[in-house]
């Protein structure tokens, strides 16, 4: 080959090597571009969302609509969409779904209203101003969902797990958030490692059981959807690995991968979400003698990152999902179940604590499935 060909070729593919770079680079901006309007996107949904829930009727008015019972129901039926949507698009470390989830929507809205304009009920001037701010939001969810697939097309999973920043990752790759390389070994740092922004809680109880018993049933994970009543299932998929299937809050369920991350027999277990989960969390449960051979203290310390953050838990919070309480229930489900083998409920039990939905305590309409399947 020839000097001349030789630099030619060499041209050539620095051109190529460029162009290449260019061009990643270029979905690299388009990437974080949508990860701004995407955050803003899933703050606004969520801020709506909860207006409509809040004030349905004021709502209404403010559109020129009717604030009827029927109006009224649909505006919150609305606000739901719009409190899912947004908690998805913050949840989740690939929100294109949600975003385009947001268009469907809007094409929604735009429907409901062009048929409140053909009705002689409506403010008509109110109802276009309201329309035509409805076609402007579904412009910007267009533009995000396409910056978003743009990035997707370029090899990088745009990801906002940290809830801010919307980085790239490259497929396969695990994020910063699960790297084992940046943990130290103990659990407790782990923990603090994979939530250092969230939901802290700890509880303990004694329960008049051999620490032995406790750890066989808690180590095999499956059965603490017996006592969680929030878990719907927990199916182990290898000797350390497990598949979680968790209720939250507005009816939507949320699933992550786990695995054992420290296991002392008879001790202590350690568990934390892999990468890409809905919920980022970790747990410890250990188990240690009580005072005068009287059964067995149970320490449980659990971290998550709501989705959405501190709004998200606040949210959790106005669904009665109060995190706190749900752990010293379900300690109390799993010391009824140790002690006497069984769990006793009632109304009060099966329906939760929710602040939405409180019961005074009778007996029960309906045992949850996974309990009556126990106790049979």
């Amino acid at each position: 080959m020839s000097m001349q060909q030789r630099s030619r070729d060499s041209g050539y593919g620095d051109r190529a090597a460029w162009q290449s770079n260019q061009r990643r680079q270029d979905r690299w901006q388009a990437g974080n571009a949508g990860s701004g309007l995407t955050q803003a996107l899933g703050w606004f949904s969520i801020g709506l969302g909860l207006a409509q829930i809040a004030s349905p009727g004021g709502i209404a008015r403010m559109i020129g609509l009717r604030a009827d019972n029927e109006t009224q129901q649909v505006m919150r039926a609305v606000g739901m969409r719009e409190l899912a949507t947004g908690v998805g698009i913050l949840m989740h470390p690939q929100p294109a779904g949600w975003v385009k989830a947001r268009v469907g929507g809007d094409i929604m809205d735009l429907t409901l209203l062009g048929a409140a304009l053909a009705s002689d009920d409506t403010e008509r001037d109110k109802t276009s101003m309201a329309a035509l701010a409805v076609v402007g939001v579904t412009v910007a969810d267009i533009m995000a969902s396409q910056r978003l697939s743009s990035a997707a097309d370029g090899g990088y999973d745009v990801d906002y797990s940290d809830g801010y920043s919307g980085y790239q990752v490259q497929p396969g790759s695990r994020n910063s958030m699960s790297e084992p390389s940046m943990r130290s070994d103990t659990p407790e740092s782990q923990m603090r490692h994979k939530a250092e922004v969230g939901v802290h809680v700890k509880k303990s109880m004694t329960i008049n059981r051999a620490p032995e018993e406790l750890y066989q049933f808690w180590r095999n994970f499956g059965n603490l959807a017996l006592v969680m009543s929030h878990v719907e299932s927990i199916t182990e998929v290898g000797e350390r690995l497990s598949h979680w299937q968790v209720k939250a809050p507005g009816g939507m369920t949320v699933e992550w991968d786990a695995e054992i991350i420290e296991d002392q027999p008879n001790v202590m277990i350690a568990w934390q979400s892999l990468a890409h989960a809905d919920v980022d969390n970790s747990g410890v449960v250990r188990f240690q003698p009580a005072p005068g051979g009287k059964g067995t203290e149970i320490h449980v310390e659990l971290k998550y990152k709501p989705p959405a953050g501190k709004l998200g838990a606040m949210i959790a919070k106005l669904f009665g999902e109060e995190p706190e309480q749900q752990i010293d229930d379900d300690l109390r489900r799993f010391k009824q179940l140790m002690e006497a083998g069984e769990v006793v409920v009632s109304d009060a039990t099966v329906h939760g604590r929710h602040l939405l939905k409180q019961r005074p305590a009778q007996p029960p309409e309906q045992v949850p499935q996974a309990e009556e399947a126990f106790l049979r």
